[in-house]
């Protein structure tokens, strides 16, 4: 553990990044996660295949490929990215998928009458689904959808293998540098994890009673 106070910069950068990672990329796959399950419930054909298709893919392709596709392939299709950037946009693609299959769930559990009612008022699938339908999908999958988050905080342990400083390519670095003291850099690591991820498990349980007391 003295070793991780004696570079407690590096540390302080590799958790910063860590967190700019989680923080962007869950931003962006809430975007993208969300408009995919609205695209899974369109009652368009090609909509669904083509949602269905994307998280299928992502959810059943392990996280390392989807790295390896954006930092070693994409650069000889002619899209050259930092590899920070790469990072962002690898974690925003994977995590999208399993967001986009909470607010499909979400959207599952509103009652049918509510759609239904929607459209005898002549609202269209969009504004069916934006005014009516999602904000009450949000309260159901707001537990999972942090779960999500939560595995996406851990999954950015992934890009340190792909030239990203965060935690993980920061403890890599300092146990090669300080062999004696392993155990308390990988326990003060884990504990910036835990720093995140617990707050998070605590945010989505009182959530989930809020949201069962409310039914």
């Amino acid at each position: 553990m003295g070793s991780l106070l004696a570079e407690r910069d590096m540390l302080w950068d590799a958790f910063t990044t860590t967190l700019t990672l989680a923080a962007i990329s869950g931003l962006i796959a809430l975007v993208v996660g969300t408009i995919v399950a609205g695209m899974r419930v369109s009652p368009y054909v090609p909509l669904r295949t083509l949602a269905t298709v994307y998280t299928e893919f992502l959810r059943n392709t392990p996280l390392t490929i989807v790295f390896f596709f954006y930092v070693f392939v994409t650069p000889s299709m002619g899209f050259t990215f930092d590899y920070k950037v790469a990072a962002i946009i690898a974690l925003s693609c994977y995590t999208s998928a399993f967001v986009a299959e909470a607010v499909r769930s979400g959207i599952n559990s509103v009652s049918l009458g509510q759609a239904e009612a929607a459209r005898s008022l002549g609202m269209s699938f969009f504004q069916n689904l934006t005014i009516v339908v999602l904000p009450q999908a949000f309260r159901t999958a707001i537990p999972p959808l942090i779960n999500v988050f939560i595995a996406l905080v851990k999954n950015t342990s992934v890009a340190g293998a792909f030239s990203v400083f965060e935690l993980f390519a920061m403890s890599r670095r300092m146990t090669n540098v300080y062999s004696g003291d392993v155990l308390g850099i990988l326990a003060g690591v884990a504990l910036c994890y835990l720093i995140v991820c617990i707050p998070l498990g605590q945010v989505a349980g009182h959530l989930e009673r809020k949201v069962a007391f409310a039914r």
